[in-house]
Parts: structure tokens; sequence; C-alpha cells
């Protein structure tokens, strides 16, 4: 309950807070009368609200659920507290795509080109991890930091063989992460990844503590591991590919957040995966609207608000899980 009313708090001041300040009745009014408003002086205010703050702030809430999702996905199958969406070199295969159609001058078809990098690395990390043996949690994260290396360096190089004049900026507040180009397409391919692939995430909480005491364990509760595990990680993949595509690379939310639902409800995945992705999504749009005001009129990366203030919590977090004896 706490969770949804921190959500909707959120969403409302991503909206009302900015240069042009709307305030909450107004904000009803332009809610209630549509696009456009039937009144001249809401005429404005409602173009700032449709077009640019609700789109954003809704494509906020959902790239913070599906990462604190994927987070939480990626932490109970490869049973690494540090792991996060990115562990298997997503993040530098979207990298490496959204950097490619920047530098061509696409940049139209970024979140295509992302969602695609995302999926190729993804596919690397799975044919070198699968190449070895039977694929195991070791195993797959080796074979992810490999990729991610592989694809980083790939990336830097394009950006110095090829960027040139302001695409250096764009390419710099993509990898940082930014929610400054999200729109009602934005809404769209974030919610539907959401509700599709991330919907089908959120049923699997039994399944996810069947992993928790290790894949011989959850093979006698009568879970095929290999297959589970694999498809768990697509689905990973999948998720996280279309969230980096509509918002760059975003970090720490899904490891941050997993851990700190997690003291208050507990290790059980079937109440801590919905608490997650509330609570996600409410810190992501909250850091977004820090991220483009509190610098007014510039502008900086969600992605930096997200590592100044995840970075400390995270380093608090691990300080009191040893000070309580608490092996990772």
């Amino acid at each position: 309950m706490l969770g949804s009313a921190a959500l909707v708090l959120s969403l409302v001041l991503g909206v009302v807070i900015g240069p042009a300040d709307i305030g909450l009745v107004e904000l009803g009014a332009i809610l209630v009368d549509g696009v456009t408003g039937d009144r001249a002086d809401l005429a404005l205010r409602a173009s700032i609200v449709w077009e640019l703050r609700l789109p954003r702030a809704l494509t906020a809430a959902a790239v913070g659920a599906g990462l604190g999702i994927a987070g939480v996905i990626m932490q109970a199958v490869t049973r690494n507290p540090l792991a996060d969406p990115f562990l298997l070199g997503l993040s530098s295969g979207a990298s490496l795509g959204a950097v490619s159609v920047i530098v061509l001058g696409a940049s139209l078809l970024l979140p295509v080109a992302a969602f695609l990098g995302a999926l190729l690395a993804l596919g690397a990390t799975l044919m070198i991890a699968r190449s070895a043996g039977p694929l195991t949690p070791v195993r797959t994260v080796l074979a992810g930091v490999a990729v991610s290396a592989v694809f980083g360096a790939l990336t830097s190089f394009v950006i110095f063989w090829t960027a040139t004049g302001d695409s250096y900026r764009e390419i710099l507040g993509w990898l940082l992460g930014t929610l400054g180009a999200a729109d009602w397409n934005s809404v769209r391919i974030a919610g539907i990844a959401l509700l599709v692939v991330g919907g089908a995430l959120l049923a699997t909480g039994r399944t996810l503590d069947a992993f928790t005491f290790g894949d011989r364990s959850a093979a006698l509760l009568g879970v095929n591991v290999a297959r589970t595990r694999l498809m768990l990680l697509v689905a990973t993949a999948l998720l996280t590919g279309a969230m980096v595509a509509v918002s760059g690379a975003i970090g720490f939310v899904g490891i941050v957040l997993p851990h700190m639902v997690r003291l208050i409800v507990g290790p059980g995945h079937t109440s801590l995966l919905p608490l997650v992705a509330i609570n996600s999504a409410a810190f992501l749009v909250l850091a977004d609207t820090l991220a483009r005001t509190v610098f007014e009129p510039r502008e900086l990366p969600v992605g930096v608000i997200t590592a100044l203030v995840g970075a400390p919590v995270f380093a608090a977090l691990l300080a009191r899980r040893s000070s309580m004896g608490v092996r990772s």
C-alpha cells in the first residue's frame, strides 16, 4: 500500500514540478479536459503535461519497474547478490547498437538498434557459456563479463573512430542514461514490455524460491533447472533490452532496490517481485525529476542521479550485511 502511494505521489511530482510549475488543481483540470483543454489559459500547460512530462514520468516508471524486476531475477538465477540487469553484457550490447546508429545519423532507429544489440550480447553470452558444458551461474556470469568487455571495446572504437561534433554529447547522454527524449512511443515500448514480459516474470516467485538453495534443491522440487534458467535469462534480456532501448544505460536501480525491499519483506520472491517493481518505478520517477530540475536549465542524465544515490546506499547495505554477519 505504501509503495503504491509512493508511486502515485512520485508521478504527480514528476508532472507538476518543472520550469513551468503546474498546480494540483490545474493538473486535475488538464487531465479531465483532455489533450488541449477547453480553457485557453490551460492550453499551454496542457501541452506541457500531455506532450512532455506525463509520457516522461510514465516511461520512467515503466523503466524503473522493469529494471527492478530484472535485478531480482538475475540475483536469484545467478545466486549473486551483486547481479544486475546488465550482468550478461546487455548494457554493452545495447550501447554498441545505440552508438552505431547515432554516429550514422539515424537516431530514430536508436531504440531498435539498442534492443537488437542487447539480444546479440545475450546470444553471445549464452553461446560461450554453453560451449563449455551445462549452463551454470558461474559460467554464465564469466561469459557475460567477457562479452561485456568485448562489446565495450567495440563501442569505444566506434566512438573514437567516427563520432564528431554534437554526436559526442548525444552518445554521452545515452551511455549515462537519459529520459529526455521520452514520448508516447517510449511509453508504448516500455509499457508493453513491462506488461507482457514483466508480468510473466512476476509469476515466477515460487520458482525463484526454489533456486535460492542451489540447483540440486531446485531439481528435487521438480524444477527443470537448465531449461528454466535459460528461459528466465532470455526473458530478463528481452525486458532489459526494451527498457534500455528507451532510456539508455541506467545503473544501480536493479541492484539497490531489490536489496532495500528485501530488508523489509524478506527473501520470499512472491512478495518481493511486485514490491520491487512498484518501488523501483517510484525511485526512477523521482530520480528523473531531480535530474531535470536540480540544475535547471541544465539537465543531468538520470543515470548520474541513480549512481549518486545508489552507490552510497548500496555501500551502506553491504556494511549492514557485514555487521550482521550475513554472507553473500
